[in-house]
């Protein structure tokens, strides 16, 4: 394998992961939603999901300061903070609050099959408004997966569309607003922004709840939904800011509407079953997909603006600029710097250095 595809499979890593951990948490929520109310239960998983962050990030500072290397400062920019509560209000208020009500309302090949949406509006979105850039063999890729995540969910017969459908399809599009808005914010800290929308969204969604006259659960039902909350919707989370900061957009999405596939592959461990052709044929498509997407190769020449941000990094290509502090130049670090324009050409990604606009297709 050669060197750029190595490089691209490491690249894709966190959207995967991240897409693990999400299909692995749905059908936790569909087995809670019985037991818990659907604003309630959409509540209580971001909930779990700030809270696990937050407990996280001040451990992680804590040892930076036991460590005698001063704490890095957690902060939004100021600039950046109404794209970071628009993602909030949209994926993380009202797509929740959605999907929850959708769930109580459509059955579950029905809701599979709606959830495979997703990642279409992302990428239009991504590529229409935001103009990120859209090589045929992404778009390819993308349909794949697509048609991947709706065979893997077809049962013949069994989707039926419920009048819940349309409250699923519109949670979709929210966070397929969410996403894009949640990339202008992605060199933050990957943990702080994830943390940050699982605490609003969560403490706004409970709050409706209770003030609707929704009663909690037992405490092993809501210890339950925090501990799905934090796994499948935190620590995903995080590693889709890291992915959106790396790829992009649309291809972090197309990476991500796996999620359905790991979902059933976990399910058919742990509760053994003769997989059906319909999976192994979606598991062939989404395969492909995430091939044609690997071997991309997207390289010509093209311009940085200068540029001042935040980040973690180490000093390559994109990064040459003095400290006027002490650093190991063997280790990551994160403070403000200064980009200069520079006009070179290499394979990349639309990633937060490389957010140009094409003149054509490539």
């Amino acid at each position: 394998m050669c060197f750029t595809s190595v490089m691209s499979i490491r690249t894709a890593t966190p959207a995967l992961a991240a897409a693990l951990l999400f299909g692995a948490s749905t059908p936790m929520a569909k087995l809670l939603i019985g037991d818990v109310a659907p604003l309630l239960l959409a509540g209580l998983l971001y909930l779990g999901s700030g809270l696990g962050l937050c407990l996280l990030l001040a451990l992680r500072q804590l040892k930076r300061k036991d460590s005698e290397r001063a704490p890095e400062a957690l902060h939004i920019p100021q600039a950046e903070i109404p794209w970071l509560l628009g993602a909030i209000i949209f994926g993380g208020v009202i797509g929740p609050a959605l999907l929850m009500l959708g769930l109580a309302q459509t059955s579950g090949a029905s809701a599979s099959l709606l959830l495979n949406v997703e990642g279409v509006p992302t990428a239009l979105i991504a590529w229409w408004v935001f103009k990120e850039n859209a090589d045929r063999q992404i778009v390819l890729g993308m349909v794949a997966i697509v048609l991947g995540g709706l065979l893997l969910s077809w049962e013949p017969g069994g989707a039926a569309f419920a009048p819940g459908a349309l409250l699923i399809v519109g949670a979709c599009l929210c966070w397929a607003v969410d996403n894009n808005l949640t990339r202008k914010v992605s060199a933050n800290d990957a943990m702080l922004v994830a943390g940050l929308k699982g605490l609003l969204a969560g403490v706004s969604n409970t709050a409706l709840a209770l003030m609707g006259g929704t009663a909690l659960p037992s405490m092993t039902t809501l210890s339950a939904s925090l501990v799905v909350g934090f796994l499948g919707y935190g620590l995903s989370l995080t590693l889709f800011v890291v992915a959106l900061r790396t790829l992009g957009t649309a291809r972090t999405g197309a990476y991500f509407s796996v999620a359905p596939l790991f979902g059933v592959a976990i399910s058919l461990v742990l509760w053994p079953t003769m997989p059906s052709p319909l999976f192994w044929m979606a598991a062939a498509l989404m395969a492909l997909g995430i091939w044609l997407h690997i071997r991309e190769r997207h390289e010509h020449e093209h311009s940085h603006e200068p540029l001042e941000h935040s980040h973690r990094h180490s000093h390559d290509e994109h990064h040459q600029h003095t400290h006027t502090f002490d650093w190991d130049a063997t280790k990551p670090h994160t403070h403000v710097h200064r980009h200069e324009a520079l006009t070179h050409k290499h394979p990349h990604y639309p990633d937060i250095h490389h957010r140009h606009r094409h003149a054509h297709p490539h």
